[in-house]
């Protein structure tokens, strides 16, 4: 494990924002690109130019590991650009992270996290990273992928009910950070002991969720692309089932569930668009009357405005009729008037099939069909 990661420096540091791994020989200035960084901040504010009364904001935005983001207050006099490789105030000793922001922009994002820029709990910048520390940070970092293997077989000997999902060393090397997931409460003061006297560091557990989880491990999603959470989703929403109701999507959990078994993200993008359109929709609850018999609604296609309605008594047969019409319809009937048949305002006509056997894939015996294929054991 620990060769593999000596060999593909790339992906351990492409975690921490940088497209290249550091360099003790450079001055490290073009290590970070806003296109390999995960979760990455696009300055807007970059070419505003500040009057010259204004003092520029004597914070940054400084990122660590994955989504791991924190505010620090800038020394008097000091200015950082997005891409330097910092030492910052931890507890206890000292962190290693790249500036993602500086300048106003980070006025609006602190405003936006709710973080208040005069707190005296605001920690500090030390100073650009020396060699020395660079030269740490490499090597705490190249044991990351060992430390969680062998942290995982700790869990696994003394039987706690947990997951590891991630490890993330402090840039002195003093301190790891242990990221788990757990249905239940977990009691873990003995593998605390256990992994101090293992690793030789200061052990800090952090419990995290399932969502959180799928954005640190990362994987492909059923669109077929990178998962949201691990590539530009900062925050979490609250998705509910009613969300994919509006949507008119089926209510099938394996198709609404995503990598983390939880509801998909990418089922709030639309949402607000869904229902703005369905405000110009009448109630589907409705019934149609018309003097060949009551139709009831059965699915609605909410951007080509149109509404499927099938009577009652021949629900096989769908119509596809505009809300223009429908609502036509619906205030005739209040007034007492029923057109002759909906067939009338219709402007597609569906048949309902059950299932049709186009190639015969319901049939076991269709593999027999083909050619005998000998194996030799």
């Amino acid at each position: 494990m620990e060769e593999q990661t000596k060999n593909n420096p790339d992906q351990t540091f492409l975690s921490r924002g940088c497209c290249q791994p550091p360099q003790l020989q450079y001055r490290n200035e073009g290590r970070f690109s806003h296109g390999c960084s995960k979760l990455d901040s696009y300055d807007w504010l970059k070419d505003l130019i500040l009057p010259d009364t204004q003092e520029p904001f004597d914070c940054i935005e400084v990122r660590f590991k994955n989504s791991r983001k924190d505010f620090y207050r800038i020394p008097d006099g000091a200015w950082f650009h997005a891409g330097d490789i910092v030492a910052v105030e931890a507890s206890p000793g000292h962190d290693i992270g790249i500036v993602t922001l500086s300048g106003e922009v980070v006025r609006w994002q602190m405003r936006k996290k709710r973080v208040n820029p005069g707190s005296e709990e605001l920690k500090k910048v030390y100073r650009k990273a020396r060699i020395s520390d660079i030269e740490k940070w490499i090597s705490v970092v190249g044991q990351e992928d060992q430390t969680m293997h062998n942290a995982r077989h700790i869990v696994s000997r003394i039987g706690l009910k947990m997951k590891l999902n991630d490890v993330e060393y402090q840039g002195d090397g003093t301190k790891a950070i242990f990221y788990y997931t757990a249905d239940e409460r977990v009691d873990f003061r003995e593998l605390i002991k256990l992994l101090a006297e293992s690793f030789k560091v200061r052990i800090e557990m952090r419990q995290i969720g399932v969502r959180q989880e799928s954005g640190r491990l990362g994987g492909i999603g059923t669109c077929g692309r990178e998962l949201c959470c691990a590539t530009w989703l900062t925050d979490f929403r609250s998705v509910s089932t009613n969300m994919a109701r509006v949507q008119q999507l089926s209510p099938n959990p394996q198709k609404l569930a995503g990598q983390c078994g939880k509801l998909k993200c990418c089922l709030s993008y639309e949402y607000a668009v869904y229902v703005d359109a369905l405000k110009q929709f009448p109630n589907n609850e409705i019934i149609l009357k018309t003097t060949k018999g009551e139709a009831i609604h059965q699915k609605t296609d909410v951007f080509s405005q149109i509404m499927w309605y099938s009577y009652v008594a021949d629900q096989n047969n769908v119509l596809a009729i505009p809300v223009d019409k429908v609502r036509e319809i619906i205030e005739n009937n209040m007034k007492g008037l029923y057109p002759d048949k909906l067939e009338d305002f219709a402007k597609i006509k569906e048949r309902k099939v059950d299932f049709e056997n186009a190639v015969g894939q319901d049939d076991l015996r269709r593999f027999d069909a083909g050619e005998e294929i000998s194996v030799v054991i």
